[in-house]
């Protein structure tokens, strides 16, 4: 239950992505993302200390499929940086998809950290982009602030809140992940490949779920 859940000092809760593009009706819709929103508030209100991860693509953005001719959603393009999906446009600067859920309810968050708005990279970790050298500047915020275990929720479970958990163990911080707080996109086995790399890298899943 979320009053067993208390985070010690060092804790900090990142909300990856709670945004209207990645919910139902959204131009990247993950199935049932806005169902973890009223889980997602319950579990903040247990941390003192919050960041919330914002995708914010410029219309340029390299992953979007609308800018490869001829290409289409989700395949596959040979980047500079190497395989990259391609989306259909999703959280564009200034878009009503790129605004927070209207559920999300976490005013005591203390940095809102946008991502994906180099054209020319994507960006799904909310601590490197995908060329997986160019730093977004969390990890020192998180050392400055004495942070040691980051706790992860939020959109999609399978690649940007993956790819965060998976480099918070890189920076040298615990990671837990929180799955009954996030949904999955689950493409071309992405979900499966999760969780063995987060057994590989040592990332903890909370089970059994957490109830609201």
């Amino acid at each position: 239950m979320i009053r067993d859940l208390n985070p010690a000092p060092g804790h900090v809760l990142v909300i990856i992505d709670p945004q209207v593009d990645f919910c139902p009706g959204g131009a990247l819709a993950v199935p049932g993302g806005d169902e973890v929103m009223p889980l997602v508030n319950a579990i903040a209100r247990r941390f003192d200390h919050v960041v919330i991860t914002q995708d914010w693509h410029p219309p340029t953005q390299v992953s979007f499929a609308t800018n490869h001719p001829g290409a289409e959603p989700y395949g596959l393009a040979k980047l500079a940086y190497g395989d990259q999906v391609l989306w259909p446009d999703h959280c564009v600067q200034g878009t009503p998809g790129a605004a927070f859920h209207p559920d999300l309810d976490v005013p005591h968050a203390e940095l809102v950290l946008r991502k994906g708005y180099n054209p020319h990279v994507d960006s799904y970790s909310a601590f490197y982009e995908n060329d997986r050298t160019t730093p977004t500047g969390l990890a020192g915020y998180l050392r400055e602030r004495g942070f040691r275990r980051c706790w992860f929720v939020g959109l999609a479970l399978d690649f940007c809140v993956r790819y965060s958990a998976e480099d918070a163990v890189r920076e040298g911080f615990a990671a837990v992940v929180i799955p009954d707080a996030c949904r999955a996109i689950d493409l071309n086995g992405s979900l499966a490949d999760t969780w063995r790399a987060f057994e590989r890298l040592g990332v903890v899943v909370v089970e059994p779920p957490l109830a609201a």
